[in-house]
């Protein structure tokens, strides 16, 4: 597995994993444009990938100027290998290192994602209605 930032030339693969999840699908795919992906990995903030064959299989990104997390998928068929617990930490080793200022997140529900970040740290704050879904709202403040 090979851990590193994501550039723009890895947005078509960071595409097909997010719309390869099972959970936290997208009801329209092309809700989460090219565009706004290097919006996101080049203004915003920034990106990591792991890459297993030269395959990204897990990405996460982090958003800077509204201080949340704006992504973090693995493909199914590579989950529990501890990817995403490696992103998470990369993710917020660099946040951290730029701001002091919590992060947040919305995830659903009663998910796998929201026991993993739960897990991971995160603090529930509240219900956030995001495209007529309420999402459950996590926050984290320093690493820990």
């Amino acid at each position: 597995m090979i851990y590193r930032e994501a550039k723009i030339e890895d947005i078509k693969q960071i595409q097909t994993v997010r719309n390869s999840v099972k959970e936290n699908t997208l009801s329209n795919p092309n809700l989460v444009s090219d565009e706004d992906c290097k919006e996101f990995l080049t203004v915003r903030g920034k990106g990591w990938v792991c890459e297993i064959d030269n395959k990204i299989v897990g990405f996460a990104i982090v958003d800077l100027k509204e201080y949340n997390i704006w992504a973090l998928f693995i493909e199914p068929e590579y989950e529990k290998r501890g990817i995403g617990q490696k992103l998470h930490n990369i993710m917020l080793d660099w946040y951290f290192d730029q701001t002091k200022n919590k992060v947040w997140l919305g995830t659903a529900p009663n998910t796998r994602a929201e026991k993993f970040y739960r897990k991971s740290g995160w603090n529930y704050i509240g219900l956030h209605e995001l495209r007529k879904l309420n999402l459950r709202c996590l926050m984290r403040s320093g690493f820990s």
